[in-house]
């Protein structure tokens, strides 16, 4: 991996786990528990994860994105720190 894969590696994983912060204070009332969590998280990072893959991918693709990362990471590396594991998903693929 090069330099600047590594760095957006890195602010994917920054901006997944902030995400993962605003989601849990939006679930607060219930610890943060969610089952429709990839639709929150598109919603909220739609934007800013076509400009951080220079994509144009949809919400549904995003959602989908997010589903395949996670459904991925819990049968390769289920204890893996889902952020990272999320954003070298998502640099290996889309960019």
């Amino acid at each position: 991996m090069n330099n600047s894969k590594d760095k957006l590696t890195e602010e994917l994983a920054n901006v997944l786990n902030e995400t993962a912060e605003a989601h849990h204070k939006a679930f607060a009332a219930s610890d943060g528990e969610d089952p429709e969590w990839p639709i929150w998280y598109a919603d909220y990072l739609l934007d800013r994860m076509r400009m951080m893959l220079n994509s144009k991918f949809t919400k549904s693709e995003l959602i989908y994105i997010l589903v395949s990362a996670d459904k991925e990471k819990e049968l390769v590396a289920p204890g893996a720190y889902w952020p990272r594991f999320y954003a070298n998903f998502l640099v290996s693929r889309y960019t």
